[in-house]
């Protein structure tokens, strides 16, 4: 999921006087490029509305306290399945969205909590890995175990999100990011709790301006921020790797949401969005490798990663109930609760 810094509220991106209605999205930062939410308006005649948000759980939240005039969102995976359990969708006319058919295969199975694309179309594919600035560290193992190594301590940054950082640990122990067994997450906290020793903080917003200017050495975070954020001379001493170990994977898709009075518009959307020319777009935009199997072909920028890097990644699920362990061990890794 991309994590920039949040530039403004409800941003309206084009107004159209004569327009064919509107449409309003509640999305990552930055997360769709401007010039493409100004094509689908000028082509289509639909007044769009972006506003954003910088967490799941921010999202979540405001809508369950019952915000109103949304049409679509982007919830990762673990919360499109909570938000299909909790009724707060409405399910997708896949006859308005051909071009669903382009989606790769590999990702549709990845998505167990909507099978059928029922509730959810992919917007993008991720993880999250390690980056290093080799003006500063020479030698190193490409492996979590790098947050351990005394002799970076008070250089480096792990990812201030509770997921992110237990599915570290479990994947460098050896176990599934989306463990529950009580040992095996005890383990996971001991291990976060030695790294947390070498950390300078957990942190989501600056660990890309960080490791570019060297304030950070090694980060934990999402390549594509970083690539976003560096100078094509920057990224010369910057190394992005995933763990040999492993890691995350997420998966943000468009969901309709409860209340949406926008609907043909909402499918309308999403079928641009899937265009391969456009989603080609998008994922140059992002550095992402496309979801979108014939956009591939037709990308300019090579992408922080590919998506055979994927391969040795784990989608993070929804726990359920089991969620109050993890939160339980969070808290006393953070707050000492």
């Amino acid at each position: 999921m991309r994590r920039l810094p949040i530039f403004g509220i409800l941003l309206l991106l084009t107004a159209l006087v004569f327009g064919k209605g509107n449409l309003i999205i509640y999305g990552w930062s930055d997360y769709i490029p401007s010039e493409v939410i100004d094509a689908f308006s000028q082509e289509y005649g639909v007044n769009v509305t972006y506003d954003n948000y910088d967490s799941n759980e921010t999202m979540f939240a405001k809508i369950k306290a019952g915000a109103r005039g949304y049409d679509l969102a982007m919830p990762s995976a673990d919360y499109t399945s909570i938000m299909i359990k909790e009724d707060m969708l409405i399910p997708i006319d896949k006859s308005l969205v051909p071009n669903l058919a382009n989606i790769d295969p590999d990702v549709v199975e990845q998505m167990y909590y909507d099978p059928d694309n029922t509730y959810s179309i992919p917007y993008m594919v991720g993880t999250t890995g390690i980056a290093v600035n080799a003006n500063f560290v020479e030698v190193y193992p490409r492996s979590w175990k790098i947050f351990e190594l005394p002799q970076f301590q008070g250089t480096m940054t792990l990812l201030d999100d509770m997921r992110e950082v237990f599915g570290a640990a479990l994947k460098y122990l050896g176990y599934s990011v989306n463990s529950t067994d009580p040992d095996e997450l005890e383990e996971a906290k001991n291990l976060i709790l030695k790294w947390k020793n070498n950390i300078v903080k957990f942190d989501n917003e600056l660990f890309a301006k960080g490791i570019i200017s060297g304030e950070f050495w090694v980060v934990h975070g999402y390549g594509e921020n970083i690539f976003y954020e560096a100078t094509e001379e920057e990224l010369k001493y910057i190394d992005f790797f995933i763990p040999w170990e492993g890691s995350t994977l997420w998966i943000d898709s468009f969901v309709i949401l409860k209340g949406s009075t926008n609907l043909e518009n909402a499918h309308l959307f999403m079928n641009y969005i899937l265009r391969p020319d456009v989603a080609a777009e998008v994922s140059d935009y992002l550095l992402l490798p496309s979801p979108n199997v014939p956009a591939r072909e037709l990308t300019e920028e090579k992408p922080v990663y590919s998506a055979e890097d994927l391969e040795n990644t784990e989608l993070i699920k929804d726990l359920g109930e089991d969620l109050r362990i993890y939160n339980t061990l969070w808290n006393e890794i953070r707050f000492g609760l």
